[in-house]
């Protein structure tokens, strides 16, 4: 019997750790986009992709997955990019670095055929993006990052943020968690790379709200299909065309999944209580290391004290050290004494018992 249709790496009876050693590859948190290859393989199997804007580049390898799939040009935005990126995209005469912020730099590219939303998760610079692709590139695919919690309903502001206040809400550095809906510091937090907005929900909040604000005015040309996975990715199609049907039913399987939806909230759910064990684990830590560093200072103190002790008594100390040796000398002369005086006392008795004998 043959397993048709299962992932590779599950193990065999010969070797029965292999889906163990697959999973200790992955990071702790599922979050980049190239984990949807399977869905960007059928926006390619159904739409011809030859020009590509990514919003926010990883580590460059998704960035080479469009490549990969069929686009000629790549145009890859990213304001701050690492040395390693840029050596990684320099690799691949279809990948081009764009070292400006979105949604500025969009109107100085080309209008694309796909363009992925994976920047800043907040709602004013989400919407003035895509409300610049809707006027400009009305028959592109669009495909957006974390559309579901945490940030979907709630902004996220990367730190220094690039937005004036007035397009950011009242935000903390405390986070989400799944186990209640109040924000804590034991929480999806940044730790200083970002921010988030300190209520979540209400109007101009979150990525999620963002896209549907944008599409209320013209939402009868617009399909979203939404994907509840690693954090949600949602795929913006045209109406317009038979195109358009073909690639809505071929991501249903995908958007309409319970099943991916159910494992989706119980891995959020796993990972901030992950978290919170984490932070309770640093300051139990830290409360250790404070009660070692009180004691210490009480030992230190206590031989400080010693120390002033003896040598307040040192004198005394040495005197009854003197007499010590004075009284161990004088004993051991009065033992040599008693010594002597018992042999003599032996030869005078040897000595009368020989005269009464005689």
């Amino acid at each position: 019997m043959s397993l048709v249709g299962t992932p590779n790496g599950i193990g065999t009876r010969a070797d029965p750790h292999a889906q163990a050693r697959e999973a200790r590859r992955q990071p702790l948190l599922l979050h980049s986009t190239g984990l949807f290859r399977e869905v960007f393989e059928i926006v390619f199997a159904h739409r011809e992709i030859r020009t590509v804007v990514e919003v926010g580049v990883e580590s460059g390898q998704v960035s080479g997955l469009y490549a990969e799939l069929g686009a000629t040009a790549v145009h890859c935005v990213e304001p701050h990019p690492t040395e390693e990126l840029r050596a990684t995209l320099a690799e691949h005469d279809a990948l081009h670095l764009v070292e400006r912020p979105s949604p500025a730099a969009l109107a100085e590219l080309p209008a694309a055929d796909l363009y992925v939303l994976d920047g800043d998760h907040n709602y004013a610079t989400v919407r003035a993006e895509l409300d610049w692709i809707l006027a400009h590139a009305p028959e592109a695919v669009v495909v957006f990052h974390d559309l579901l919690w945490p940030w979907g309903r709630r902004d996220l502001y990367y730190q220094p943020s690039q937005l004036g206040e007035e397009d950011q809400l009242p935000s903390t550095e405390d986070g989400p968690t799944i186990w209640h809906d109040e924000l804590t510091p034991t929480g999806f937090v940044g730790c200083g790379a970002f921010r988030c907005a300190e209520t979540a929900g209400g109007e101009g909040n979150g990525v999620l709200t963002a896209v549907e604000d944008a599409l209320a005015d013209d939402d009868e040309s617009w399909h979203l299909e939404l994907v509840p996975a690693v954090f949600g990715l949602g795929v913006l199609v045209p109406r317009r065309g038979t195109a358009a049907d073909g690639l809505v039913r071929a991501l249903r399987p995908y958007s309409r999944s319970s099943l991916l939806a159910a494992m989706e909230n119980n891995r959020l759910a796993l990972y901030t209580q992950v978290l919170h064990l984490q932070y309770e684990a640093a300051a139990h830590a830290d409360r250790l290391a404070g009660t070692v560093s009180t004691q210490q200072a009480e030992i230190a103190a206590l031989r400080d004290k010693l120390d002033w002790v003896i040598a307040g008594h040192a004198e005394q100390v040495a005197r009854l050290r003197e007499t010590n040796r004075r009284l161990t000398e004088q004993l051991a002369e009065e033992q040599r004494v008693g010594q002597l005086l018992r042999a003599l006392a032996s030869t005078a008795a040897a000595t009368v018992q020989r005269r009464f004998r005689s």
